[in-house]
C-alpha cells in the first residue's frame, strides 16, 4: 500500500511539474507571429473614404468600438462616440471572461505604428505582444487584401480623438493560455474583381465575418460544420434576445427560396441617406446589425 501511495505521489508530482512547465512555455513562447512591418500609410482622401466604408459597413469595426443606442432600431452609434470603445462582452454572452472594446481613435492608438496596427488587425497580437481574444475577428481580417487593411488604418487615424480608457480583458483559465497559441501570420488575399460576383461576394462575406453571427455558438466559439445555419443568440440591454437566422440555401429555414430581388431588397431597404432609425420600446423586435 505504501509503495502504491509513493508511486501515486510521484505521478501527481510529475503531472504538476509538466503542467507548470507547459504553462511557462506557452506563456513565454507564444504568440508566434512575425515582427511588425515598417509601414507608413498615407492618409489620402481615397484611402479614408474606402476605409470609412469598410469600417462602418463591411468589417463593422464601429459596431463594437462605439456607444450604441439600442433604444433605436439596430442600435446606431451615438453621435460623438465613433471609435471610443467601451462595449463589454462577458459570461452572460457565453464568453470565457470579461472583455472590452478598446478606444481606436487617435487617442487610443497613438502608441501604435502603422505596422503594429496592421499586425494587430490581421493577427490579433498587440504592440506589447499580447494575444487578443478573437471577438475582433482577426482570423478573417488576415485573409483580406492588404490595401483594404491600409484603408481601415487610414480611416481610424482620421477619426476625431476621444479620450476614454477601459480595463484590460479578464480571461478565464485555461482559455488565457490557449488564447496565446491562436494567433498566426496572416494569409492575405488579393481583392477579387467585382465583376466576378461569386469570388467578390466570398471576399465580402469573409471580411464581414458573417459566419460569426450566423452560426451556432458554444463554449466561446462557433460550431464548426454549421456555418451560416443561424442559431446564435444576442442579448439586448433590456433583457430581450434576438437569434441570428439561417442564411444557407435551405428552402424551409434558410434563404433557398429567396429571389435576387428579395435578397437585394433586404440589404438596400435602409440605403436612403435620409433614413432615421425609429425608436424601439423594451421587448420589441430589434437587431444588432447597424442600419446606417
Amino acid at each position: 500500500m505504501k509503495k502504491l501511495l509513493k508511486i501515486f505521489t510521484y505521478l501527481i508530482s510529475f503531472i504538476l511539474i509538466a503542467a507548470i512547465a507547459g504553462a511557462i512555455y506557452i506563456s513565454t513562447a507564444f504568440p508566434k507571429v512575425s515582427e511588425p512591418e515598417d509601414l507608413k500609410i498615407e492618409l489620402t482622401a481615397d484611402r479614408i473614404e474606402r476605409g470609412a466604408y469598410l469600417a462602418n459597413h463591411v468589417t463593422v469595426c464601429m459596431d463594437c468600438h462605439s456607444t450604441r443606442d439600442f433604444s433605436k432600431f439596430s442600435g446606431p452609434p451615438t453621435p460623438g462616440t465613433i471609435g471610443k470603445g467601451g462595449d463589454r462582452f462577458d459570461h452572460s454572452m457565453g464568453l470565457p471572461g470579461v472583455f472590452y472594446a478598446k478606444n481606436i481613435t487617435p487617442f487610443g492608438i497613438s502608441d501604435y505604428t502603422d505596422g503594429e496596427l496592421y499586425r494587430l488587425i490581421t493577427t490579433g497580437v498587440t504592440n506589447d505582444g499580447r494575444a487578443m481574444f478573437p471577438l475582433m475577428p482577426y482570423m478573417y481580417y488576415g485573409k483580406m487584401d492588404p490595401d483594404d487593411i491600409y484603408d481601415i488604418i487610414a480611416y481610424i487615424r482620421s477619426l476625431p480623438s476621444i479620450e476614454s480608457e477601459f480595463p484590460d480583458a479578464e480571461i478565464d483559465f485555461p482559455v488565457n493560455l490557449i488564447l496565446k497559441t491562436m494567433p498566426h501570420d496572416p494569409d492575405m488575399q488579393k481583392r477579387p474583381d467585382p465583376t466576378d460576383q461569386v469570388a467578390y461576394g466570398a471576399y465580402l462575406v469573409n471580411a464581414a465575418s458573417c459566419a460569426e453571427c450566423h452560426t451556432p455558438f458554444e463554449a466561446g466559439t462557433i460550431v464548426a460544420g454549421k456555418e451560416f445555419s443561424g442559431g446564435r443568440s444576442f442579448p439586448f440591454p433590456d433583457g430581450s434576445v434576438v437569434t441570428a437566422p439561417n442564411i444557407t440555401q435551405d428552402p424551409e429555414t434558410g434563404i433557398g427560396n429567396w429571389t435576387e430581388e428579395m435578397f437585394l431588397s433586404r440589404f438596400t431597404q435602409y440605403a436612403d441617406s435620409g433614413y432615421v432609425a425609429p425608436n424601439v420600446n423594451p421587448g420589441e423586435f430589434n437587431t444588432i446589425e447597424v442600419s446606417f
